[in-house]
């Protein structure tokens, strides 16, 4: 599940700060999209330990050629795979089987005054959900959409 050596290829910085757990029950069920505002960005590692998610990663670099363009991979227990969140994209999943589980692991501790999010629905990221998207958070369904005034209008 972890291995310095092949964090680092991947390029991974500095150590591992905080290790996440997080449980969600129903199939749809979307999270995120999350990060932290800089200067207390974050690189994430993601692995499914029980269930199937599609996990979703944003760039939202300023300076990016793929800036607003995301990339999806579908992480299971069964499959084993993992992805990593680069530092300035945002995070989201969405459970494709009951009672998933992940691991994160993250390359700088939470500071709460540096939370932020994109709405998963934003039109401008037209992200192509497996399914239709349920059982948001009102945390998670009041973030803002780009462009708009306020938190994520990055």
């Amino acid at each position: 599940m972890f291995c310095a050596e092949e964090l680092a290829e991947v390029g991974w910085r500095g150590p591992v700060c905080q290790v996440n757990h997080s449980h969600t029950s129903r199939i749809g069920t979307v999270r995120g999209l999350h990060f932290q505002r800089a200067p207390h960005g974050e690189m994430k590692l993601v692995t499914c330990i029980r269930g199937a998610i599609w996990d979703v990663a944003v760039d939202l670099r300023e300076d990016s050629p793929t800036r607003w363009s995301w990339h999806a991979e579908e992480l299971s227990a069964a499959n084993g795979r993992a992805l990593l969140i680069p530092e300035g994209f945002a995070h989201g999943f969405q459970v494709l089987r009951a009672e998933s589980e992940l691991i994160y692991l993250h390359s700088a501790p939470y500071v709460p005054n540096a939370e932020d999010g994109v709405h998963p629905g934003d039109p401008k990221l037209a992200i192509s959900w497996p399914m239709a998207v349920s059982g948001l958070s009102s945390r998670d369904a009041s973030l803002p959409y780009l462009g708009l005034p306020g938190r994520g209008s990055t």
